[in-house]
């Protein structure tokens, strides 16, 4: 601020002092400019008293002058085009490489259009010229002018130019153009830096001579490069490995993923821990470091051990918590020591998250009360330890301890059901202190679940029940789940607590969940108290602590973005980079228009969301005609009210008719049997059979008339060149159904069938029969890609009613016959870099032999079959989709562990999981029924 004040006639001043033959002067005035520019003063009315000073030798005040000009040139376009006769002849400069690489980069960080236009014919000969510093100055503008007129830059070559400086002498040249080519890949969607050994070995010399952020490009570069051996892969390593001992955080991390990335490429196990134990000691180091640089080492360790723990196994004490971290620090440690936990290390682990629990940062005594909990999932040799340590929690009184502890006890009753039932006195002696809504439907829970085993459990339910209106949904839902459980078990002492919290969640709650809830359990008990059992008895899915780990395509790609914003946020970089997520769908785009088009933000939820409201609609009418024939829902009695004028009374079914909705007892069905399928099907296919899936319940309704009691089981088949639609209808309506159509909605694939008439017999009440429509890839596109799973949306037409259902899809029956690539061309193919690569492995019980035969019967083609030093082979194959996408797979068997290792690239992120799940139904499915 000392620099310029507000005083009246301060512009004048510094006009004159611009206008004066003095250097001195100019240069003060200009540092005052700059200081005001600087602190967001508008200065822009001297620009031309600026510009007009250009014309100087002096190369300070060149520096001034072409920071205010970048400044205000997009502010003042027009008078910045008065700039551009000097910033060219100083581009020409033969005395001084200073003010040449001056000019150059002043041309390139003026963002306007206009001024752009003149900045090629200086940047080519930039890019030529005899000094390095302007060279490697040149490499960037290269990338800043694809930003601002990224047409103009390829009309103009640049990138072939930048592509030949890789191969300069300068190692700061080199990684100057490695840097501009990666920007402008960024850009740009996709990978312009295609490397070669030759390359590779040029950039590995450059890395020793560069500063530190150029070894960080060359290092990101090089961690996009694929070695053809483990002779070179061992050999980029060893000379990367220096670099894990780098004072630069970024350098260190963009070092540990080139070992990562490359020990995926390597076979030998010694070798594999060798590399990792190395780098233990620099990950060790970044956590002595600063607190922001321990919370990105941090999130980027949670990552390196979920895919080698090895890495960090022996290091368990770096990530004890001290007193003095921040809480965000804390947090990321307690993560960590869960991952790393293990039979041999779990006592260390549980004595020092005891030490946490007496802490007074109340967050950070839940997370370790959690971390407890999280590790007697993980480790069911080591849970009766960590129960025995949150019995000690329990022990300490503390409200806040005692009620995470509840909810953690709740889970680990989940994972080991009938286990620890000791603990149960101690967690019902702390029911008063309960005040938070987790914990109260946490100990709620248990108590219904225990009620056989927890005499006073009647009590203690109806301390509950007395304030159940005035509780949070979450504990009112609770409270009568259990006190249903508890009737169940012992009816005489929850009768009455039942049956006024029935009342009260039916006739005084507006919670539209409770109260449907409340509903649900009356009818089921009043009709049927052996299916309520059956529903609200029935074992609970297992829990584990999976819900912490990634999933091994997004690792794999977290893992590629170490040292990056994604390993932070634990996203990929398009989830949060705009810039990036429209390039890659303009890419898609333009790669496939009609089947991969690119999708709009989150795409897959909202293609969910289209399946969840068509469904929702079906449900909604189902239940509006419910209401038609309603009964009174508050009768305790056996006996439904006698329903309305008008209409039958409703036979009822074995069992009862739970939910009273008028529909009629069905009848014995004359199912399609064996001898049946084989004469519609066929009895023998070389393709894999779909099994029929149940696409439409007897209580799903149809669109027009409201009709039920049609099911309906599909499935889409591919028998060699042809694909077929199998269906099979089953009348348990009161209605003879004849004249059935049928027609596909509008999908990614464009399947539709070739004739809408199934030429189906009528179906008489009671009745079923089977068919099969041939099917085409004619029919419209929805331009959206695939979601996972593919359902195509199927109306079914018949003499009563349209019904409306989703069918799954294989992605198996849409890979066509097709002549296997050649190996080149498969080598070529992988090689695209827009393509998306994953890896992942499945069950398989075949051989080797009857695994390539399956999959060439499935029109999987053999390619080519490779084996290392080692003895594994590796087994190539390539297919073809019915729209011309091809797609590669790269297969290892291990017969010892019957697991199949595959590697795949799809064209579009979409195929990812649907080829996934394809190939598990190729190898697990029969092609008989």
């Amino acid at each position: 601020m000392s620099y310029f004040n507000n005083k009246r006639g301060e512009i004048k001043e510094l006009q004159d002092m611009l206008s004066s033959i003095k250097p001195e002067l100019k240069r003060d005035a200009l540092r005052k400019i700059i200081a005001a520019m600087t602190v967001g003063k508008d200065v822009s009315s001297l620009f031309m008293d600026v510009v007009k000073n250009m014309e100087t030798t002096n190369l300070e005040l060149k520096k001034l002058i072409y920071l205010y000009v970048i400044n205000y040139a997009k502010s003042q376009p027009d008078k910045a085009i008065l700039s551009i006769n000097t910033l060219r002849k100083d581009s020409m400069d033969k005395s001084n490489p200073l003010i040449r690489a001056l000019a150059v980069r002043t041309m390139g960080c003026i963002r306007v259009e206009q001024i752009t236009e003149y900045l090629c014919d200086p940047l080519k000969e930039a890019i030529k010229d005899e000094d390095p510093y302007v060279r490697k100055t040149a490499a960037i503008c290269v990338a800043k002018l694809h930003e601002t007129h990224p047409q103009l830059m390829e009309e103009s070559n640049f990138v072939k130019m930048l592509e030949n400086l890789l191969n300069d002498g300068n190692a700061m040249v080199v990684s100057n153009a490695v840097a501009g080519l990666a920007q402008i890949s960024e850009g740009k969607g996709y990978n312009l830096l295609q490397l070669t050994p030759i390359t590779v070995q040029k950039m590995m010399t450059a890395l020793n001579e560069c500063s530190e952020w150029g070894q960080i490009y060359i290092l990101d570069a090089l961690s996009t490069y694929t070695p053809p051996d483990a002779r070179e892969t061992e050999s980029i390593l060893e000379r990367v490995i220096p670099r894990l001992s780098h004072s630069n955080p970024a350098v260190v991390l963009s070092s540990i993923k080139i070992v990562m990335k490359y020990l995926d490429f390597l076979t030998n196990p010694e070798l594999i821990r060798a590399y990792c134990r190395k780098m233990t000691a620099p990950l060790v180091t970044l956590l002595s470091a600063e607190p922001e640089i321990q919370y990105i080492a941090l999130r980027n360790i949670h990552l390196i051990i979920q895919k080698r723990p090895i890495v960090m196994e022996k290091e368990l004490r770096v990530f004890f918590c001290s007193f003095n971290d921040p809480i965000y620090i804390k947090a990321e440690k307690l993560e960590v020591l869960v991952r790393l936990a293990d039979a041999k290390n779990i006592d260390q682990i549980l004595h020092e998250l005891r030490e946490y629990v007496n802490e007074v940062d109340v967050e950070f005594v839940r997370k370790s009360v959690r971390a407890i909990g999280r590790c007697a999932i993980k480790l069911e040799k080591a849970a009766e330890k960590c129960v025995q340590a949150l019995w000690e929690c329990l022990k300490t009184k503390v409200a806040y301890v005692v009620q995470e502890t509840i909810v953690v006890i709740r889970d680990i009753f989940r994972k080991y059901p009938k286990k620890y039932e000791a603990i149960l006195r101690d967690l019902c002696d702390n029911l008063k202190s309960l005040d938070e809504p987790d914990a109260k439907a946490s100990m709620i829970w248990i108590i219904g679940e225990y009620g056989d085993t927890i005499e006073n459990a009647p009590d203690l339910l109806s301390i509950f029940a007395e304030t159940f209106k005035d509780e949070a949904p979450v504990v009112q839902l609770q409270i009568l789940t259990s006190c249903v459980k508890l009737f169940l078990t012992r009816p005489q002492d929850a009768f009455e607590i039942l049956q006024g919290l029935l009342r009260q969640a039916t006739e005084e709650c507006e919670n539209p969940d409770l109260r449907d809830r409340g509903y649900i359990y009356w009818r089921l008990l009043s009709k049927n108290p052996e299916l309520a059992r059956k529903v609200v008895m029935t074992d609970k899915p297992v829990i584990s602590d999976s819900s912490y780990t990634l999933d091994s395509t997004l690792l794999d790609k977290l893992i590629d973005n170490l040292g990056n914003l994604a390993s932070l946020y634990q996203k990929p970089p398009e989830a949060f980079v705009k810039r990036l997520r429209d390039s890659q769908n303009a890419r898609e785009a333009e790669d496939d228009e009609e089947v991969v088009a690119p999708p709009p933000p989150g795409f897959e939820d909202s293609a969910g969301a289209n399946h969840a409201n068509q469904e929702s609609i079906i449900r909604d009418n189902v239940y509006n005609e419910a209401l038609k024939n309603e009964i009174d829902l508050l009768e305790l009695g056996d006996n439904p009210a006698p329903p309305k004028q008008g209409n039958p009374a409703p036979a009822v079914v074995a069992g009862g008719d739970l939910l009273d909705l008028g529909l009629s007892a069905p009848q014995p069905v004359a199912a399609a049997g064996g001898n049946q399928v084989a004469a519609i099907l066929g009895s023998v296919s070389p393709n894999i059979r779909i099994p029929l899936t149940d696409v439409l319940s007897e209580t799903d309704a149809g669109v027009e008339t409201k009709t039920t009691g049609l099911a309906i089981s599909a499935a889409v088949q591919r028998e060699l060149d042809k694909v077929y639609f199998d269906i099979r209808i089953t009348n348990r309506s009161p209605s003879t159904h004849g004249n059935f159509a049928v027609k596909f909605n509008a999908n990614s694939f464009k399947l539709n069938p070739k004739k809408i008439d199934l030429g189906l017999e009528p179906i008489p009440p009671g009745g079923a029969n089977m068919t099969r429509a041939e099917v085409d890839f004619s029919g419209a596109s929805d331009n959206q890609p695939p979601a996972m799973p593919f359902r195509i949306q199927v109306a079914l037409k018949t003499s009563v009613d349209v019904f409306i259902f989703h069918v799954p899809v294989s992605l198996s029956i849409f890979l066509v016959p097709a002549a296997p690539l050649s190996q080149q061309a498969y080598m070529e193919y992988c090689a695209r870099p827009q393509l998306v690569k994953t890896q992942n492995a499945l069950k398989c019980p075949l051989s080797r032999d009857e695994l390539v035969a399956k999959f060439k019967s499935n029109n999987l083609n053999f390619v080519m079959s490779r084996t290392n030093p080692a003895g594994i082979e590796m087994i190539s194959f390539s297919s073809q989709t019915a729209n011309e996408m091809i797609i590669t797979l790269d297969t290892i068997l291990n017969p010892a562990e019957g697991l199949l290792q595959v590697s795949y690239s799809v064209p579009h992120p979409s195929l990812q999981p649907l080829f996934f799940q394809a190939l598990g139904f190729i190898i697990n499915m029969k092609n008989t029924y």
